[in-house]
């Protein structure tokens, strides 16, 4: 018999050896662990402040606030129902939108503050 072939058989017949077990320890959860809290301070916990913060929005506004959609219709809040509001956005046209499509409110600058303040109301 050739040596190669020889060398070959004897492999074949030797039983594989048993791989080393893994460590499975509080050590390997430690990463995920490690990467869980990571993503909840970096991703979940921000959206949620966000999230929050926009809803106290939604229930703070009231009509007269100027108000921006997530289109970018600029408007005066005409009329506020249940779950939409009357968004007048010119003279004698108004559209009905959801709650959810107001994105933010417009800042009034300190000189229109001040205007409709002293403007007297009949």
């Amino acid at each position: 018999m050739h040596p190669m072939i020889f060398s070959i058989l004897i492999l074949a017949q030797q039983s594989p050896a048993t791989p080393p077990q893994p460590d499975l320890g509080i050590g390997a959860l430690l990463p995920f662990l490690f990467m869980g809290v990571l993503f909840y301070f970096i991703l979940i916990r921000p959206q949620q402040k966000r999230q929050k913060q926009h809803q106290q929005l939604l229930a703070s506004l009231k009509t007269g606030d100027k108000v921006v959609t997530n289109g970018g219709i600029h408007g005066l809040i005409a009329n506020v129902k249940k779950t939409t509001f009357l968004l007048k956005i010119a003279d004698n046209v108004k559209i009905e939108i959801d709650k959810s499509a107001i994105s933010g409110v417009e800042k009034q600058t300190e000189s229109e503050a001040t205007v409709t303040e002293a403007k007297p109301t009949t």
